[in-house]
Parts: C-alpha cells; structure tokens; sequence
C-alpha cells in the first residue's frame, strides 16, 4: 500500500464491513454543510474527481487540507493495510473530513479512503485559517465538530498504545501527557490483560524495556514526553529565539487568555508549557460553574478550545518546553528553557498556576508513583473501576473528583477536615455529594497513613479529629485536592515573592514602584499584574492574593495583555 492509494483487495475489505450509507451524526461531530456554504467554501479551493481507494488523509501525517465530499462515500480508518484496521466511520455527500489536529497541527490519527468514487472539494489549510476569520460562525461549527470526533476517538480508544504496568511511574507519566494533552490512544495494563505479555513478544520486546508506545510500525521504547509528542506532531519547531512582543509561560486559563487576547490585538505571542495545556484546570473532569457553559465543560476541552483559537490568531504555543529562569539584568527580559535555548521578549506573563500539595503522612514516597493521584480525569477513572477509592480534600476539586470517580469506581469516600461540607465547596456540589449514595462522606477527619506493599495501596487510616476515633478505609487509588503550591521556582531572585512563594504585583510590592529597566522604562508604580520588573506581568494562580477561580484567571490574562499594551506605549514614548 501507497499513501496515495490502497490495493483493490483492502477496497473490497472496507466495502464488505461498511453499513449501506454513512454513519449517523454522533454528538454533533458530523454535520453536513449547506450547498450555500460549500459554494462560497469553493471560492477558497477546488474540486477534483476522486478515485475508489485514493487515500484522501493518511494516518500519521499532517492533513494539509479541508475537504469536502460532494459525492460519493469514503471511510475512516484506523490502522488501515495492518492486522489491527478497524473501519471507524463512513461520510457521504456534504460531510467535511479530518480532525482537530487540522487546527492544531498534529498527524492525523485515522486514514480516509475513497469507497465509491465522486467529488471532493479541497481548500488549503492556510486558506481554510483566513476563511474562518472572515466567517467566525462556521469555524465554530468546524470547532465543535472536531472537538466531538477528538472526545468520541477517546473514548473509543483509537490511536498510538501505551504498553506498561499500571504500578509503573514511567507508564504513569507517559498516559498523564496523553490525557492531559487529549490526544487519542489506549492503555494496555500489563497487570491485567492477558494478552499484553503475548503482543510484546511479538514484537520482540521484553517487559524490562516498558512502557512502550506502539503506533503503526513505530515502537518507542520509554520515550520522554518529548519524544511521544514529537510522534503526533505535537510539539512544532523550536521555540523561536527572535525577539516576540509577549511571551506566556504557563498554558493554564490564564496563560491561554493573554494569548488568545494578545495575538487578536497582533503582539507577536509565544506560549511555552512544560507538560500540557490547560493547568490545573484540565485536570478536573467537569467545570458547572464558568460563564456560558450552562451543561459544563471538562477542563481539558476548556483548554483545547483556548489553544486552538490563540493559535487562529497567529500565536504560537511549544508543549514541552521547561522555563528554568528568568533573566532581568539585560534591556529586555530572556526565559531560558531547560534545552539551553533563551527566548527574548518585550513583554512577559507569568501564568505556571499551582501545583497541588502533598499529604503530609507516612509511606507517602512508596505509593506516590502507583497509587496516589492528583487528578481525576479519564484516565484515573480508568484506573479505578470496581476498586474502592478516597479523594482527600474539602474544596470543589475535591467534590467533583468524587461525583466523577463515582461512575467508575466500586466505592468513594471524601475525606475533608471541615467540619461542613459547604465551607469551602460550592453550595451546589456539596449538595449533590450529600445527595449521592455512591459517595460515603467523612467530615472533620485526617489522613494519618497508608498501608499497602510493593508500592500498591491496600488501605487508609484516618482520625475523626474530633473524637479521636481511627479506622482503616479500604482503598486502591487516592486522590489528592488539598491546596496547591505556586510553581515559581524558576523565578528565584528574579521578580519580588510573598512569603508562601506565590509573585507580588502592584500595590502587593513593599516598595510600591518598580525601578528603571525592562527596555528603558521611567520608574512608576507597578500596574496592577505587573511585577517589581517593569513589563513582567503575573496572572492567575501563580499571583499573590489572586481568586483561585478559573474564570478570574481568564479575566486577569486578559487585563495582562492590555498593561502589556500600556508598557510597551510607555516604553516606546521615551525611545
């Protein structure tokens, strides 16, 4: 097989398993375009005949156009010409193929081969990207439809395998930069399926060398997250070193609003994440509570969405990429990398968020790496079927941890210090945990240690700290919410940090001005985000007294750019 056209025998074998017509539209991720749409879409591209077996997208490559089928049938394919083809979905007429890694510059993870043979227009990404700016309402129909297909191909398990112990700290790793990343795949448990062992055989591959990434006729032997995002196309060139008019760190809310914000307003804006898009936030299965999402939305499509509408308006995001220091002795800011490069930039935001704190118990170090998690997201759930969990914590990461566990696992118990539930939840969670059978909940009660061997957790003992009374809780997976930490330690001796660690800005800073520097600067009283550096701004979590909300994050990156903006006014009125 080519990657241009399949052989006869592979047409007949898709035709034999194909449905008559076309798949039904599955949770929006199908629509059909209107003749009206399709006629102004042809302005942009063209149309050409198409032939039976003509391999229209091929997996593991980039997709370089839109298109359309105006006639005829073609089918998507996972793994197409290898033992494990699976025919996943058939288009007819007025349907548009691909999948979000058009928008978003990974390989596309099916191929689409032409079944009866018709017509197909094609329009070129790049002209695709200026059609959406000038028509806003149809790139939201492209959004949502791929953003469906992108949550369908999940649940489905299509994509790259990773092979390993679930007990595994590498495996761990390896499916935490997937799901956090939402790319497509499936988890092979060595632990419990019973043909894991017998598939790496067969690929002459011995348990020591696991986990493994399987992908076609790619094996990727325990990659770095570099490495399996270069596999998908996920992470693009090197950061450019040129200087960039505003440059994020961070990808969480905050950090994708002064991109989406900054790259409207046309600032030249680089994004750098050194695990995944989307922060805190994309770790929590369901956010009910945020501005215009009346049914929720999980985090990780909130930060899918961001991503892909800042880099609609030219900025670029580099995921992995590890900030280690900020340097402020020059004219203009540098963030160095861990790779050695160092980024020159007018203007920084600081948005790398929080990362959550650790239980202060024994035997935490042993179970770290197999047993305890600091998220809940598919992939814990997927871990935790039939198995009896507890989520420590009493705030709304916590809550909905459990409603979300709860669909999974044999059995949930929150643990929470407060002595209500409401304290520090949101009013509307804790009544739907209280109203919830599946949920056992334990107020005014600490975690004082775990018991387990070989580094699998058995079971919790925890204190009612008002009686003194300690039972053991039966437990395979905990999950951690009890505060987080600010991730600032790339900015020692750099900008100005409170006493928990987390960046002063404006009237915070005890000095309540900023000096000359960043680019020439007259010294005025920082700006509210701005940091003791002239045109150093921090935003969201990472910031002193910040509302740890995901909406104020969006709404302090946003006022971010607009100071950026005065800054670089000021700057330039004195140049």
């Amino acid at each position: 097989m080519s990657p241009e056209t399949t052989t006869a025998d592979d047409v007949e074998r898709l035709l034999a398993t194909a449905p008559p017509g076309e798949t039904p539209d599955l949770a929006g991720a199908y629509p059909r375009l209107s003749e009206d749409r399709i006629g102004v879409l042809s302005q942009d591209g063209s149309r050409r005949q198409t032939r039976r077996g003509e391999v229209l997208v091929t997996e593991g490559r980039p997709e370089e156009s839109f298109l359309v089928v105006l006639s005829g049938r073609t089918a998507v394919v996972e793994a197409l010409g290898t033992p494990a083809e699976r025919l996943v979905r058939v288009h007819g007429p007025g349907r548009f193929l691909g999948e979000l890694g058009l928008l978003t510059g990974e390989v596309a993870f099916f191929s689409t081969v032409v079944l009866d043979p018709g017509e197909v227009l094609e329009v070129p990404v790049d002209r695709l990207r200026d059609f959406l700016v000038r028509d806003p309402a149809f790139g939201d129909e492209i959004l949502r439809a791929y953003l469906a297909r992108r949550t369908l191909a999940i649940g489905e398990g299509i994509g790259f395998r990773i092979v390993g112990s679930r007990y595994s700290p590498d495996t761990r790793r390896l499916r935490e930069f997937a799901a956090r990343n939402r790319l497509p795949h499936r988890f092979i448990d060595l632990e419990s399926d019973v043909g894991a062992e017998s598939l790496l055989r067969g690929l002459g591959i011995t348990t020591a060398e696991t986990p493994v990434v399987l992908w076609r006729d790619q094996v990727l032997r325990n990659p770095d997250t570099a490495e399996l995002a270069a596999l998908v196309g996920r992470r693009p060139d090197r950061p450019t070193t040129r200087m960039c008019d505003l440059l994020v760190v961070g990808a969480g809310p905050a950090g994708l609003a002064a991109a989406v914000y900054a790259a409207s307003e046309g600032l030249s804006t680089q994004v750098l994440d050194a695990v995944a898009t989307g922060g805190q936030a994309a770790r929590s299965s369901r956010i009910e509570n945020y501005l215009g999402f009346p049914a929720g939305i999980s985090g990780a499509e909130l930060a899918e969405r961001a991503e892909v509408q800042a880099r609609k308006f030219g900025a670029t995001a580099t995921v992995p990429a590890d900030a280690v220091s900020l340097d402020v002795s020059g004219p203009h800011p540098a963030v160095r990398l861990s790779g050695g490069d160092a980024i020159p930039t007018r203007t920084v935001v600081v948005a790398t968020g929080a990362r959550y704190r650790r239980l202060p118990v024994p035997r935490l170090d042993e179970f770290e790496q197999t047993s305890v998690y600091y998220a809940a997201t598919l992939v814990e759930a997927q871990l935790c079927v039939d198995d009896p969990v507890v989520v420590v914590g009493g705030g709304n990461s916590a809550g909905q941890a459990a409603l979300f566990l709860a669909d999974h696992a044999r059995s949930v118990r929150l643990i929470a210090r407060e002595h209500s539930l409401d304290e520090y939840m949101s009013r509307y969670l804790a009544d739907r945990i209280l109203r919830d059978p599946r949920i056992e909940v334990h107020l005014h009660t600490e975690v004082r240690d775990l018991e387990g061997e070989d580094g699998r957790l058995e079971a919790v003992v925890v204190e009612d700290t008002t009686s003194g009374t300690r039972s053991e809780l039966p437990a395979r997976e905990l999950m951690v919410f009890i505060g987080a930490s600010p991730c600032t330690g790339w900015l020692a001796g750099s900008v100005a940090l409170d006493d928990g660690g987390y960046v002063r800005t404006g009237p915070a800073l005890d000095d309540g001005g900023g000096g000359d520097g960043g680019g020439g600067a007259s010294r005025h009283a920082p700006t509210t985000l701005e940091t003791d550096v002239p045109g150093v701004f921090a935003a969201g979590d990472v910031r002193s007294g910040s509302i740890k909300r995901v909406a104020s994050a969006v709404g302090e990156g946003a006022m971010a750019v607009r100071l950026a903006h005065e800054y670089l006014a000021r700057v330039t009125s004195r140049s």
